[in-house]
């Protein structure tokens, strides 16, 4: 196995999803609906992360979206990179 491989899956292991998935269900409940980026701006404004990369919280909506728990409404073009990106929301039971 390689190098990248191992550290990747240790950090993936390292991650306490659930503590994540509730803090973003959080985020889109005040929010009503947001990108990624949005949601992961919003989670470093609560201090629930230390910086605003995506990568805080699109992994872990594209796994919500997996379980039903939040559904992609639309797409725009993103405020902070220009490129057309999409839009969460909670999915209704």
């Amino acid at each position: 196995m390689r190098t990248t491989d191992e550290t990747r899956r240790e950090a993936h292991e390292k991650v306490n999803k659930q503590k994540r998935y509730n803090q973003i269900i959080e985020i889109l409940e005040e929010m009503g609906e947001a990108t990624a980026k949005e949601v992961a701006v919003r989670m470093c404004e609560k201090g629930y992360t230390n910086s605003t990369e995506r990568n805080w919280s699109a992994p872990r909506l594209t796994e919500l979206e997996w379980d039903g728990k939040v559904r992609v409404t639309g797409k725009k073009k993103c405020a902070y990179s220009g490129k057309t990106v999409a839009i969460y929301a909670i999915k209704e039971a």
